[in-house]
């Protein structure tokens, strides 16, 4: 952690601890809502506020409730179900063609590879509702619209884009000679990409799979357009439960989804610190 040199100005002392004031404000001002709703989702009662009880620390007064109904409750467990079934197949789907198009647009005799990387990454820029009115009309003059294919194919280009450039990253600093010694030993394409470059980009192909995995399975708007009835996932469900029913147990699928995140999260930081030290970019 850097800190203040002995000859720095008084100036420099202020901007240094207001820098940090300001930090922590932002910081306190994202995290706040999320260190909100854990505790709530405790509530022994049918509230989404802190009880008299709570406010006191009666362990009457919280509970374990809302997670028994989550996990209990037919309404929740099948857009569960649901978010199950179609995450992971999005998440294939996008490592394996954003894994594909990054390679392709590392090579340096590829045309347009400015203008190819804008449009491919380019669900990451347009408004989402855009996306999900132009996938609607496209899905439904092709007979996609409302079936487990068209959720699946749209989750994945959403999630094309995180894998392209998390792996482009990692092409960074890989070592081009290395394929071209491969290939010079007898190696055939698809050997080499499997036994030498996929080991070294690994890390950026599960990290960009990993964020794929968590745009499709907190995604809620597009499957509103895309989805019917029977592909109801566990974001539109907890969309309902907020517009509809006010159903507390949304708290607890909201803690059970942070805890998910913060640990996929964890999971990218260390793959990209791995990454670092197999390039040589950071001491091991």
């Amino acid at each position: 952690m850097s800190s203040l040199p002995p000859y720095a100005s008084t100036g420099q002392k202020v901007w240094f601890y207001s820098f940090r004031v300001i930090c922590g404000l932002i910081f306190f001002f994202l995290i706040a809502p999320i260190i909100t709703i854990i505790p709530l989702s405790f509530n022994a009662e049918d509230f989404f506020t802190f009880t008299p009880g709570m406010l006191a620390l009666d362990p009457d007064a919280y509970g374990l409730d809302h997670y028994r109904d989550f996990f209990t409750n037919p309404d929740w467990q099948q857009p569960l179900w649901n978010s199950v079934r179609i995450a992971p197949m999005a998440t294939l789907l996008s490592v394996a063609f954003g894994t594909l198009a990054a390679i392709g647009l590392s090579q340096s005799h590829v045309p347009f590879k400015g203008a190819i990387m804008a449009i491919l990454i380019s669900p990451m820029i347009v408004p989402l509702i855009i996306s999900a009115a132009g996938m609607y009309f496209f899905y439904s003059r092709i007979g996609l619209q409302g079936t487990y294919l068209g959720v699946v194919l749209a989750h994945a280009a959403l999630g094309i884009p995180f894998v392209i450039i998390t792996v482009t990253a990692t092409l960074v600093g890989f070592d081009k000679s290395l394929t071209r010694a491969s290939a010079s030993l007898g190696a055939d394409p698809v050997t080499t990409f499997f036994k030498v470059q996929m080991p070294l980009i690994l890390p950026g192909v599960i990290s960009g799979g990993l964020f794929a995995f968590i745009t499709s399975f907190d995604e809620v708007v597009v499957v509103l357009f895309v989805g019917s009835a029977g592909q109801k996932t566990l974001p539109w469900q907890m969309f309902i439960g907020l517009r509809e029913q006010i159903s507390p147990t949304i708290l607890a699928v909201a803690t059970i989804l942070v805890v998910i995140s913060i640990a996929l999260l964890t999971t990218v930081e260390l793959l990209r610190r791995r990454s670092e030290r197999l390039r040589g970019m950071s001491p091991g």
